[in-house]
């Protein structure tokens, strides 16, 4: 491991596939890193872990429009679970995700990406898991 600090990672969970995105060495900016079926997924974030170092995994959490937990949060909370088992040490944090999907899919419009390209979902829930990262990066999840 190189002397950078160690990386923020953000999931977007999804039953199918789970969106991944990881912050720079410097943790000022989200890139993302695919997406992933859930097994392969925390496979990973487990790798990702070895080689650079995780401080800390933010979880989009799937409130309600009116900012309640629902079945979609319950349809998450195993892999959090799961995530603080498997990543001793790791923080993991909730983060609203609300309108994330809805904000990926305008991104990706404005960044050019065209329109067939667009329909491949794993692209948009990797795009979906950088702008979870990026949210909490800009509200000061540096820690």
């Amino acid at each position: 491991m190189d002397s950078s600090q160690p990386r923020i990672a953000a999931v977007d969970y999804g039953t199918r596939r789970v969106g991944l995105a990881v912050t720079d060495p410097l943790r000022l900016f989200a890139q993302p890193l695919g997406a992933f079926p859930p097994d392969e997924a925390v496979r990973q974030l487990q790798r990702l872990h070895e080689r650079d170092g995780l401080a800390t995994v933010v979880v989009g959490w799937p409130l309600l429009e009116d900012g309640t937990e629902g079945k979609a949060t319950r349809r998450v909370e195993p892999f959090v679970g799961r995530l603080r088992n498997v990543l001793p040490g790791v923080v993991v944090v909730k983060q609203d995700e609300r309108y994330t999907s809805q904000r990926a899919a305008e991104a990706l419009v404005v960044a050019g990406v065209r329109k067939k390209a667009r329909r491949e979902k794993g692209r948009l829930d990797a795009a979906a898991a950088t702008l979870i990262l990026q949210d909490y990066l800009d509200e000061g999840g540096r820690e």
